[in-house]
């Protein structure tokens, strides 16, 4: 999924943040030198819409002594809203004809494969509707034809999925894939073999699967075998 500036991150955050909190919750609420979203309990609540990389360290520290679950949103419909321009063009709001996948968490995960290994670690994926809105910017006709991205926002929660244990995340594996390629795993899944690739990058890293050698070329994996 494309990166967003803060202010987008910052508005589709809030949204998140309002819809997952409970009552109990506390809200930004500093522990160990970081501000947590959402403490529920012994439980911290992080919830973060891109950019996995720049909370690494975060997670790591904290997933070392305190039970962790990171919130991570995946817009499944999208609708975009263009403002009106200064040349009378009114507003338009269109569907997008992509659509978010499951699978796509794994643009982001390579970042942090490590901590699947951390029974203190959890993540939960939203699938939603949202909207993106665009304004034109006559400077910037080079970007998007000028279209520039202002905002996203929630519209709702389609779906929740939780990963924690291995078998949470070998429910990505097709059934009845024994020993397979990332080409055989994009063509079982019907996904593009760069996505496979890391998703069996992230799975190997966490030591759900494991390296047995080469289908010609191509790296051959299977299940790990130990108990999951």
């Amino acid at each position: 999924m494309p990166g967003i500036g803060l202010l987008n991150e910052k508005a589709l955050h809030a949204s998140l943040k309002q819809w997952y909190a409970r009552p109990g919750d506390r809200l930004e609420v500093p522990v160990d030198g970081f501000v947590i979203d959402i403490v529920r309990d012994d439980l911290l609540i992080e919830i973060q819409t891109c950019n996995f990389f720049t909370i690494k360290s975060k997670l790591n520290n904290l997933a070392r002594c305190h039970r962790v679950r990171l919130i991570y949103p995946i817009v499944e419909e999208k609708w975009i809203v263009r403002s009106a321009t200064r040349n009378g063009k009114g507003a338009v709001r269109r569907k997008s004809p992509k659509r978010g996948r499951i699978e796509d968490l794994f643009w982001e995960l390579v970042s942090i494969p490590q901590l699947l290994l951390n029974p203190n670690f959890s993540l939960e994926v939203l699938m939603i509707r949202g909207e993106e809105v665009r304004r034109y910017n006559e400077g910037k006709r080079k970007v998007r034809r000028g279209w520039l991205i202002e905002g996203r926002r929630l519209l709702e929660v389609l779906d929740q999925r939780s990963f924690g244990q291995s078998a949470d995340w070998l429910r990505f594996l097709p059934d009845g894939l024994e020993l397979f390629t990332t080409s055989d795993l994009a063509a079982r899944m019907n996904t593009r073999r760069d996505l496979a690739q890391k998703m069996a990058y992230c799975l190997r890293e966490a030591r759900m699967i494991e390296l047995i050698g080469k289908s010609g070329r191509a790296n051959l994996y299977r299940v790990a075998s130990r108990d999951l």
